[in-house]
C-alpha cells in the first residue's frame, strides 16, 4: 500500500511539473521563443462602428503592466473557443502572442457571431477596420504601435486597412488583396471555393459546441456534392444549403473585374500604397498563391522590401502548420519592438518540392533560363522543335461529364499533390511526356503553356497541368491553370486555329533523375473552375453543348510548355 501511495505521489508531482511548465514545453514543440508573461482576457467588448452598429471583440494582454504593442485580428470564423474549431485556433494564437508581450484584439467581423449587422464579404471591411482603429486609439493601453495578423479572409481584411497610419507591420498569409481575382481565377467562377465557403459558414453557425461544430464541418463535403452539378449555377447555393445566400448571388451578378462594384473597392485597396513592412506567406497549392505573389510584386515595384515565404502547403495544411504564428512573432518583435535578433537575413524563403528542402533567396522569382518543352506526336514532350508534319491530337469534351479537378489549388482538404493516373486515363485528357531525365531538373518561377488550338465551339476552355511522373508510374501534379476562350480572346492564326497562353501559376520543383515531366491538356477541372457549357450563356446557362478540341504540335504550330529552369549553384538552407 505504501508503495502504491508513493507511485501516486510521484505521478501527481510529475503531472504538476508538466502543468507548470506547459507553456515552455509548448514553445519548444512549436519552435517559438519562450513565453515571458501570464495572460489575462477581457471578453465581450463592444466596438462601435461609424454607422452606429457594434462589433464584438476580446482583448488578451500580459498580466504585468507595461508598454506593449497591439496585434489586431479580425475574423468571420469566430473569435473564441466557444465559436468552434477556428475560434479555438485564434484563441490559441492570441495567447501565444500575449505571452510574449503583446496586446491582442480579436474581433468578429460584421454580421458574424456576436457582431451586429449583415455579413457582406469584403465590402464593409475597410470602414469597419478603420472604425476599429479609432476605437483602439481611445484606450490607455494602446501605445500607437499596431500590427495586423491572420490568414485567408483574415488577410484580406488586413489589406483593406494596411495603409492606415497606426499600422506598423503586417503578416498576411494564404491571402490576396483583391477578392474578385480569387472568386474568378482565370476568368472562370471558382464554384468549389464558393460552395465550400458558404457551407463552412453554415456549419459554424449551427455548431452548438466544438465537437458539434467539428461534426458539421466533416459533413460539408457530402452536403455540397449535389450542388456542383446544379444548373444554373445561380441555384447551386440553394441546392447546397436549402436557401439562397445573398453574397453568393451578388458575386454571380458582378462577374467582370472592371464591374463598378469590384472596381470601387479595389481602387481603395492598393498594396503599392502600403508602407508597413509585410511578410507574405503562402503555399504552392494554395488557391490564393497567384494573388499573393502579385501583391509581393506590387510591393517590390513600389520600392518596398517585403518578406516572402512559400511552403509545400495547400490552404488547410498551411493553417494546420501554424507557420504564420511562428513567422509572426519575430516579425512583430522586429518591427513593433525593435528586436531583430531572430530575423532571417534573406527576405525570400521557398520550399523546393521534390528536393524537399527550404531555399533562402534575395528576391522572387530567382534568375532562370526559360526552356521550351515542345509537344510532339505520340504523346511525346521534349526540347526539340517539332517537325513540319507532326499533325495534331483531338479529344471530345462533354460538359455533362466534366473533367474533374484532382488535388491542386482547390479550397478543399483534398487539395495539394495527388496521383493523377486515374484522371489521365480519361478520354478527354491528353498527356505529353518526356523520356526519363538523365539528370535532375529544377523549375522555380512562373510556368506557362503556349498552345495552338482549335475548337468546334466559340466558347470553351483549355486546361494545362504539369506533373512529375515517378519511376513506379505515379503522376503527381505540380502546377496548373486554365484559359477561357470566347470571341476576341486568343490570337487568331491564318489557318483558323488560335494561339493561347495558359498561366500555369508558379512553382518550385526539383524533378529527380529517372523521373519524367508530363503535361496534361484538357478542357476543365470542375468544380475548381466552373465547367464551360459551350453555349456562351455564362453563369445563367442551363443547356450544354459538347466540343471537339484540337491541339496542334507541328513546326507551324509549336505548342510548348515553358519552364523557368534554374541552374546549379543556388544556395540552399534546410530549416
Amino acid at each position: 500500500m505504501k508503495r502504491f501511495r508513493g507511485i501516486l505521489i510521484l505521478v501527481a508531482m510529475f503531472t504538476l511539473l508538466v502543468y507548470r511548465l506547459r507553456r515552455q514545453w509548448l514553445a519548444l514543440v512549436l519552435r517559438l521563443p519562450p513565453p515571458h508573461y501570464h495572460v489575462q482576457v477581457e471578453t465581450g467588448l463592444r466596438v462601435p462602428m461609424h454607422d452606429g452598429l457594434t462589433l464584438a471583440a476580446d482583448h488578451y494582454f500580459p498580466t504585468i503592466p507595461g508598454n506593449f504593442p497591439t496585434i489586431l485580428i479580425r475574423s468571420p470564423y469566430g473569435r473564441c473557443k466557444q465559436a468552434g474549431a477556428f475560434g479555438l485556433l485564434l484563441n490559441f494564437c492570441a495567447y501565444r502572442f500575449a505571452e510574449r508581450g503583446y496586446h491582442v484584439v480579436i474581433q468578429d467581423t460584421r454580421g458574424r457571431f456576436d457582431s451586429e449587422g449583415t455579413f457582406d464579404p469584403y465590402f464593409n471591411e475597410k470602414a469597419d477596420g478603420l472604425a476599429t482603429l479609432d476605437w483602439l486609439k481611445t484606450h490607455h493601453w494602446f501605445n500607437g504601435v499596431l500590427g495586423l495578423w491572420g490568414g485567408s479572409y483574415l488577410g484580406i481584411v488586413q489589406w483593406v486597412i494596411a495603409d492606415a497610419p497606426p499600422v506598423k507591420a503586417m503578416v498576411p498569409s494564404i491571402t490576396g488583396s483583391h477578392l474578385q481575382s480569387i472568386v474568378y481565377p482565370d476568368g472562370a467562377f471558382d464554384l468549389s471555393l464558393a460552395l465550400h465557403w458558404i457551407a463552412i459558414f453554415q456549419a459554424l453557425d449551427e455548431g452548438k459546441n466544438l465537437l458539434h461544430g467539428l461534426r458539421q464541418l466533416a459533413r460539408v463535403e457530402r452536403t455540397i456534392q449535389p450542388a456542383f452539378t446544379t444548373l444554373p449555377v445561380t441555384q447551386s447555393d440553394t441546392t447546397a444549403l436549402g436557401k439562397p445566400v445573398e453574397f453568393y448571388q451578388k458575386w454571380l451578378e458582378h462577374i467582370r473585374p472592371d464591374d463598378e462594384m469590384w472596381r470601387e473597392v479595389h481602387q481603395s485597396t492598393q498594396p503599392q500604397r502600403v508602407t508597413a513592412p509585410a511578410h507574405l506567406i503562402s503555399g504552392w497549392y494554395d488557391f490564393f498563391l497567384r494573388a499573393l505573389l502579385d501583391d509581393y510584386a506590387a510591393l517590390k515595384a513600389a520600392g518596398r522590401q517585403p518578406y516572402l515565404t512559400v511552403g509545400p502547403w495547400h490552404h488547410f495544411s498551411e493553417i494546420a502548420s501554424l507557420y504564420d504564428l511562428r513567422a509572426g512573432i519575430p516579425w512583430f518583435n522586429n518591427y513593433l519592438k525593435g528586436d531583430a535578433r531572430h530575423m532571417r537575413p534573406r527576405p525570400v524563403r521557398i520550399y523546393v518540392m521534390g528536393a524537399r528542402e527550404w531555399r533562402d533567396l534575395d528576391t522572387w522569382p530567382p534568375p532562370a533560363q526559360l526552356t521550351r518543352f515542345y509537344l510532339h506526336a505520340h504523346q511525346q514532350l521534349d526540347t526539340d522543335i517539332p517537325a513540319v508534319d507532326e499533325g495534331a491530337d483531338n479529344y471530345f469534351y462533354n460538359p455533362a461529364d466534366p473533367t474533374p479537378a484532382v488535388g491542386g489549388t482547390q479550397f478543399s482538404p483534398f487539395a495539394g499533390a495527388r496521383d493523377n493516373r486515374k484522371l489521365e486515363a480519361r478520354p478527354d485528357v491528353l498527356t505529353f511526356t518526356t523520356p526519363p531525365l538523365h539528370q535532375p531538373l529544377e523549375v522555380i518561377g512562373p510556368v506557362r503553356l503556349e498552345l495552338y488550338v482549335r475548337s468546334s465551339l466559340e466558347h470553351t476552355d483549355f486546361f494545362g497541368r504539369l506533373c512529375d511522373v515517378y519511376p513506379d508510374g505515379r503522376s503527381i501534379n505540380v502546377c496548373d491553370g486554365l484559359f477561357r476562350i470566347e470571341p476576341g480572346r486568343g490570337a487568331a492564326q491564318p489557318d483558323g486555329s488560335q494561339c493561347i497562353e495558359i498561366d500555369l501559376w508558379a512553382t518550385a520543383y526539383h524533378f529527380k533523375a529517372g523521373h519524367r515531366l508530363r503535361l496534361q491538356v484538357s478542357s476543365g477541372a470542375h468544380p475548381r473552375w466552373t465547367r464551360n457549357l459551350g453555349t456562351g450563356d455564362g453563369i445563367g446557362g442551363q443547356t450544354m453543348q459538347a466540343a471537339v478540341q484540337t491541339i496542334y504540335h507541328d513546326a507551324g504550330h509549336p505548342s510548348a510548355l515553358v519552364l523557368p529552369v534554374v541552374q546549379d549553384g543556388m544556395a540552399g538552407s534546410v530549416e
